[in-house]
């Protein structure tokens, strides 16, 4: 009994008490759940439906949970029902019917922890995004695990999703990337505001290299242009595969302004009257749809601000038919939230199929101090620096396992160190241990049984009402657009089975027969493997069978 069937059944269970005591069915809220104490002396479950209903309804709480009891107890599945303080109920499995989750996870395989209630959107996750000009940083990289594992929670519970870089090849940084890379082919210093670091001097040999004549060419830095942003772009985008993150498009900023859609988007504003001229500039009436200010859309030389491309890249993504748009920035784009929303209130859409996330910084540490270990771009730490350190699965994973909210620092004595107090370390040996209880097992002869109801063990319980927590762990990951919630998630789920295997036996000692509940613990096992891999392929991080 998973805690939706569970909730279910309280839900029915209270509808019933609540029609034989002729009370108002609608005082019931819609949101009835349950969830497990914080001391399993309390029950395997709990809920506050009766403190919830008895107000509306008319009746003491206490009255209503002793009520409510007596029913729940004389359920199917429910071994008792005892009543806490004001109003709470306690409740306790039955053992087959919270057994009956192993077989559960077990019939679903690799589809347990999905769903369908995000079926029928479309949605448009734009993450990355990072300037063309420099390898990518660490904020970059902390964007690319956790976009890639909220795009594949997304997916799992219904959305097609389709992964967008937007590459910001027009514009002043541009100019300033080619100027250095021109400087470096002519062996003179970056110019003012330009780009240092080895990899501009690697690019702009590879464009002399490309074209032996760039330097004396008329298109000069045409070619710089042309053929050095595009080894930025090849360069980021196989960083990117190697991290274990693919788009599915890559949109170039550039395409907007010469195709002629920049253009045509400010002149429907115009035409509608949301935007107005002021000192010789159109602005966007934004402070009518919750803007801080209003926005300077054309500036008074004629030239398109960088709003302009936004509104016309907003324009974009709706025409291709998407109804959700998720924007990733960065921690100094807080404002870009108002403007976005600002723009697609101008086009007369509603502000809520947009919704921007913001990302704190990623401070690396070693020996409690910052590092700064770039070889490449100065003064910076690039994915490849995080990467080459503790390797892809940790990065990964210690990106994802915090909130996006907090400023994040990564500790690398703590990611290479194989122990239980490396968090990926704990997660993926818990599965590697399962896998070797596997092979373990079949060597004996050991196969998965079916007599669920003899996992009676308070460990046993534990564990399995953690593999039923995985489906609303990712249904309210994919919700509140938060993926560190499987990573913490996981990190329970391996605390509960290491603590299984410490107190249950799997396997038969010696010459010991085998007997059904070794079948039972072993098929135990097979699902909380399950889960385990199922939710470290949400955070792109692989399952290992041996460590």
């Amino acid at each position: 009994m998973t805690p939706d069937v569970l909730a279910d059944l309280v839900r029915v269970a209270a509808l019933d008490v609540l029609a034989d005591r002729g009370l108002d069915a609608a005082a019931l809220p819609d949101d009835v759940g349950v969830e497990r104490p914080r001391n399993p002396e309390h029950g395997d479950y709990a809920t506050n439906v009766a403190l919830r209903t008895a107000k509306k309804a008319g009746v003491n709480p206490r009255d209503l949970a002793t009520w409510l009891a007596a029913a729940l107890a004389a359920r199917d599945g429910i071994a008792s029902a005892e009543i806490a303080g004001p109003g709470f109920i306690n409740l306790r499995l039955a053992s087959d019917a919270q057994g009956a989750m192993v077989g559960q996870v077990l019939a679903a395989g690799a589809a347990y922890g999905t769903g369908d209630e995000l079926a029928g959107r479309s949605v448009n996750l734009e993450f990355v995004s990072a300037n063309p000009t420099g390898p990518l940083h660490l904020g970059g990289t902390r964007w690319a695990a956790v976009g890639d594992a909220l795009g594949r929670i997304l997916s799992a519970r219904g959305a097609a999703v389709t992964r967008e870089y937007y590459f910001n090849d027009a514009g002043g940084q541009i100019d300033r990337f080619v100027a250095s890379l021109v400087a470096a082919a002519k062996g003179e210093p970056a110019p003012e505001n330009g780009y240092g670091g080895a990899y501009i001097a690697d690019i702009a040999a590879r464009v002399v290299a490309a074209e032996p004549g760039a330097l004396d060419s008329p298109e000069r830095d045409e070619v710089f242009r042309r053929v050095g942003v595009g080894f930025m772009f090849d360069e980021i985008k196989s960083d990117l595969h190697d991290f274990g993150t693919d788009f599915d498009v890559w949109f170039h900023e550039d395409s907007l302004h010469k195709s002629g859609a920049v253009e045509r988007s400010v002149q429907e504003l115009k035409n509608s009257g949301a935007l107005y001229e002021k000192d010789g500039a159109w602005w966007l009436r934004s402070t009518e749809h919750g803007d801080d200010k209003d926005r300077v859309v054309i500036k008074s030389d004629g030239r398109p601000a960088y709003i302009a491309g936004d509104i016309a890249y907003f324009r974009d993504k709706r025409a291709r038919g998407f109804d959700l748009l998720i924007y990733m920035l960065g921690a100094d784009h807080h404002g870009y939230i108002g403007r976005l929303k600002a723009a697609a209130a101008a086009f007369g859409d509603d502000p809520a199929v947009v919704e921007v996330l913001i990302g704190q910084m990623v401070n690396l540490v070693k020996d409690g101090t910052p590092v700064r270990m770039s070889k490449r771009a100065g003064t910076v730490v690039t994915m490849n620096d995080l990467v080459e350190a503790v390797g892809v699965d940790a990065a990964r994973y210690s990106l994802i396992r915090s909130s996006v909210d907090s400023v994040l620092d990564v500790d690398l004595d703590l990611l290479v160190r194989r122990s239980n107090d490396n968090p990926v370390f704990y997660v993926q040996y818990a599965h590697a241990r399962l896998a070797s209880l596997a092979r373990n097992a079949a060597d004996v002869g050991l196969t998965p049984g079916v007599e669920f109801g003899l996992l009676e063990h308070p460990r046993e319980g534990d564990l399995i009402r953690t593999i039923g927590e995985f489906p609303e762990v990712v249904r309210a990951a994919a919700e509140l657009r938060e993926p560190h919630r499987v990573a913490r998630y996981l990190e329970s789920l391996a605390s509960a089975y290491h603590k299984f295997y410490d107190a249950c036996r799997v396997l038969p000692l010696g010459d010991e027969e085998i007997t059904e509940l070794h079948r039972a613990r072993l098929a135990l096992c097979v699902a909380a493997r399950q889960v385990l891999a199922n939710g470290l392929e949400l955070l792109g991080v692989s399952a290992p069978e041996r460590m």
